[in-house]
């Protein structure tokens, strides 16, 4: 071992990866904890039920003519929490089997990533369709998966966010229908009127406004979103 000047052995410096009783040290977790949160918008527009929510609200709200109004805050905050609502099952699942058993010193790291995403790829695989899955793979050019075990994350997560795309833009149709018949109505009554330089926008949104809440239009979307994800998770 090399020595200074003085000939006393150079000073090292050990960082602990684990405490006395085996567990995580507390700065390792403190380090997990903010590289989790520096990721985490990444991960919840790309794992969870995010992405699909947020498009089916701001459809529905482009349909009522209304560009700004929930404004982009209001929807990504109830899009959060209909997320968690719906992810709750697979956040606890992975909990139970990977996080707390890390923090206990059960696990090591890669054990626990290992275990704990099985129940999110299970949940992604349960609504990614075979059409997209195939394509990302041919795309990687990878040869076809033997299970869904074997499928590996950075195919499944795009093909999930496809699929989830294609989920709420058919939603989005369904809501655009109705609304498009108002228009179309209300357009047609002010051109046989001759009030051609009137625009329809004007007329219907009170129209639109009051068939919205007529049907109760939040709570039937929102039903629609819970149960397109089998009601809870």
């Amino acid at each position: 071992m090399a020595t200074d000047r003085r000939g006393a052995a150079p000073r090292t410096m050990n960082i602990d990866i684990y405490g006395v009783n085996g567990e995580p040290s507390s700065s390792i977790l403190t380090l997990l904890g903010i590289t989790l949160l520096s990721v985490a918008p990444a991960l919840l527009l790309m794992t969870t039920s995010f992405t699909k929510i947020f498009v089916v609200l701001a459809l529905a709200r482009n349909a009522l003519s209304l560009p700004s109004i929930p404004p982009n805050q209001v929807l990504a905050g109830l899009s959060l929490f209909l997320s968690i609502f719906i992810m709750w099952p697979v956040l606890t699942d992975i909990n139970e089997i990977a996080v707390q058993p890390y923090i206990d010193g059960a696990m090591t790291f890669q054990q626990a990533f290992d275990v704990g995403q099985g129940p999110l790829r299970e949940w992604m695989l349960a609504y990614t369709r075979e059409e997209d899955l195939a394509l990302m793979t041919r795309a990687a050019d990878q040869p076809n998966p033997d299970d869904p075990d074997s499928v590996p994350l950075y195919t499944l997560i795009p093909a999930f966010m496809i699929s989830e795309l294609r989920a709420a833009f058919i939603i989005g149709f369904v809501i655009f229908v109705p609304f498009l018949i108002i228009d179309l109505v209300v357009a047609s009554a002010l051109m046989a009127m001759g009030m051609m330089m009137l625009p329809p926008v004007m007329i219907s949104l009170p129209f639109k406004i009051l068939l919205f809440i007529l049907v109760d239009g939040w709570g039937l979307i929102i039903r629609s979103l819970l149960d397109s994800y089998g009601g809870v998770g």
